[in-house]
């Protein structure tokens, strides 16, 4: 299969430097040979069969030494394949045997001895390619003239163009005469492996995921094919130090210029934080991800509820050097979702985060006692508090203090949880909730419930009636099967736009389908839409129909005729889960054309929720519309009326082009396929 220019570049080169490869135009094979030699290429391949060795009858030709070398072939500019180029060195073996009878016939026998040794030499070399699950052998004929007949000297090489190989192949090449007059020659070539390149979507983000070895180097770039000057904007917050620019001529052996302008970039060191995150992986082990290396030290510390800021917990413990995407640990005996990590650079914090409290809850009223441990059994303990560490028993005025004897006597009675341990000394977590006076706790938990409720309720009704204002929101999906039915789909639209709701169509959002791509579009729009509470319309068609039956066989969605802003074809990958996941029922709507498509074409998986037909069914249709608890409106009627007059005229140009009589067509059970033309 052709392989990427990109993906080469990056199996063939250890730094980003494009290595430039020759490129054979057409699928013949071919061979040359050096000057004052002549070679044939054989019409088709051979078997590849040896032979035994045999004594040489005078000199012959030999291979002695074979070179391989990476070229393209290439059916088209862009069609390319990986192909090995074989060159094999021939020289003269052998000697001309001296006549037994040379004196006994004289001048007859150097006259019938000369001829040989004045004529060119000839032979047939076997080139044999083996690279699972491919063999083949060649017949390459050589002749040498006898100018360039010298014993045992290299009369040049003949070069074959070439075998078809795979990246990451192990090549095997052989070379011998036929007749066989020596030893074959081998050689065993290992093609450089692809790394694995996959692109992976995560909601909005795009991942570029390369596959290779911790001891491989390599070099990627994401470039852009542009001519002349140009101006490329890039946003704010995809700087960080770490990007660097490199512009080249895409022309073979470029010269290609690196520049990092964002290493010392106050803003982009702002981005590399914001983008850093650190990752519990077990109790003690943990790392830290961010897009770029960077120099920082990490240590824990002890974040009390109340908003205190966290405290470091060094000493006892020390501060640890972080390697980016590196695991690190703490010795640790227990989690507490009240210990945090505290990651600084340059002598400043730059992250803090409770990596234990999504699964040990929320921060707990803990005291954290520090044990002290000295020479001859001396021990110490004091209780961490915001204003530093409180000795235990103390007559200071903190809570700590007033509560030291209880806590000590918690200690010896095993009721606190040790975090830490060692020769120097040791961590616990302490409960406090049975110190704190409960008297009116239930009393202003009532009222604040009661306010909680009351606040809900008034906000809840001040939404709805925002919400019966402004009218429900309806995202419009279809699929653009030609121009007649977009002008179809945007007179609907309009005429929905007339009543209580807030209509989403990619028609009137192109410059923002345009710029964000038809998937983060509707990804964003499907989105607001179900979080305000609003509806999906899928408008099928005969191409949306045939669209979703693609989808639901393959999974992928086929080639077709649809343009760069089709918002149906993107967003089949966020519709089928809701509908195979049950969650479209109440959220989604569909209905298509009468004439245009019957409801029973519409996939199965898609007739989970109503599908109406228009314009017969407009009042259900606009019933549908409507906001789940809202009452039955008694202008629905006339409403449905409403959008049927502004939608006839679309209906009867679609249906109906210029020179052919337009039917007249109602709203009601008659107004159905077919009502109205006699059929």
């Amino acid at each position: 299969m052709p392989v990427p220019w990109f993906l080469l570049s990056l199996a063939l080169g250890r730094s980003p430097v494009v290595l430039s490869l020759e490129r054979l135009v057409g699928p013949q094979d071919a061979t040359h040979c050096s000057p004052g030699l002549s070679c044939r290429l054989w019409d088709s391949d051979i078997l590849c069969l040896p032979g035994d060795i045999v004594p040489a009858p005078g000199p012959v030709l030999a291979p002695t030494h074979l070179q391989t070398e990476l070229v393209l072939r290439c059916q088209k500019e862009t069609d390319c394949d990986l192909c090995l180029r074989v060159a094999v060195h021939l020289a003269v073996h052998g000697h001309w045997e001296e006549p037994e009878d040379e004196e006994k016939f004289g001048g007859a026998a150097d006259s019938g001895v000369e001829e040989p040794r004045n004529a060119s030499l000839q032979a047939q070399v076997v080139l044999s390619f083996q690279a699972y699950p491919t063999a083949r052998c060649v017949l390459l004929e050589v002749q040498v003239p006898a100018a360039l007949v010298q014993f045992g000297q290299s009369v040049g090489s003949v070069v074959y163009d070439c075998f078809e190989a795979a990246l990451g192949s192990e090549v095997r090449i052989w070379s011998y005469t036929q007749p066989r007059y020596e030893k074959e020659l081998n050689h065993t070539q290992q093609l450089p492996a692809l790394p694995w390149l996959n692109v992976s979507a995560d909601g909005d983000n795009v991942h570029l995921v390369l596959n290779v070895s911790e001891e491989q180097h390599f070099g990627l770039s994401l470039y852009w094919n542009q001519t002349g000057p140009q101006i490329i904007t890039l946003n704010h917050t995809d700087l960080v130090p770490c990007l660097c620019i490199q512009v080249w001529p895409l022309e073979p052996d470029s010269v290609r210029t690196n520049i990092c302008p964002f290493r010392e970039d106050p803003r982009a060191h702002q981005n590399l934080w914001q983008a850093a995150r650190l990752q519990l992986l077990t109790l003690q082990s943990w790392l830290l991800d961010a897009p770029c290396s960077l120099p920082a030290e990490a240590a824990l510390c002890w974040r009390a509820p109340g908003g205190d800021p966290c405290q470091p917990l060094v000493p006892p413990l020390s501060w640890e050097n972080v390697t980016v995407d590196k695991v690190l640990e703490f010795p640790l005996l227990k989690g507490h979702p009240n210990l945090c990590v505290q990651v600084n650079s340059s002598e400043k914090l730059q992250l803090q985060e409770c990596l234990w409290a999504d699964s040990l809850g929320p921060l707990k009223d803990d005291v954290l006692l520090l044990e002290t441990r000295g020479p001859q059994d001396n021990r110490s303990l004091c209780a961490l508090e915001p204003s530093g560490c409180t000795s235990l028993p103390s007559k200071a005025s903190t809570r700590a203090a007033r509560l030291g004897e209880y806590l000590l006597q918690d200690l010896q009675s095993g009721q606190c949880l040790q975090l830490w341990d060692d020769d120097l000394g040791a961590l616990w977590a302490c409960p406090m909730d049975k110190y704190i006076h409960k008297r009116w706790a239930l009393v202003w938990l009532a009222c604040l419930l009661f306010a909680a409720a009351l606040s809900l309720i008034l906000l809840l009704k001040k939404d709805h009636a925002k919400a019966a204002a402004r009218g429900r929101a309806a995202l419009l999906l279809y699929s653009a099967d030609d121009s007649g039915f977009e002008r179809l789909v945007g007179a609907l639209a309009s005429a929905l736009c007339q009543l209580p709701l807030r209509v989403a169509v990619d028609l009137w959002s192109r410059r923002e389908l345009s710029a964000q791509g038809p998937v983060a579009w509707f990804h964003a729009q499907r989105r607001q839409t179900l979080q305000e509470g609003g509806v999906v319309v899928l408008l099928f068609s005969p191409g949306a129909v045939a669209l979703c039956s693609e989808w639901l066989q393959d999974g992928v969605s086929g080639p077709g005729a649809h343009g760069p802003h089709d918002a149906f074809r993107a967003s089949l990958s966020c519709v089928l889960p809701d509908f195979l996941q049950g969650r479209a029922p109440g959220s989604y709507v569909g209905a298509c054309f009468d004439r245009l498509l019957h409801p029973d074409a519409v996939p199965a998986l898609f007739r989970t929720v109503p599908v109406f037909t228009l314009p017969s069914q407009l009042p259900d249709f606009l019933g549908a519309l409507q906001q789940p608890r809202a009452p039955r409106s008694g202008r629905l009627q006339e409403r449905a009326e409403q959008v049927s007059r502004a939608l006839q005229p679309a209906l009867d140009s679609y249906f109906h082009p210029p020179g052919t009589p337009a039917p007249g067509r109602g709203v009601g059970p008659g107004a159905g396929p077919g009502a109205g033309d006699g059929t």
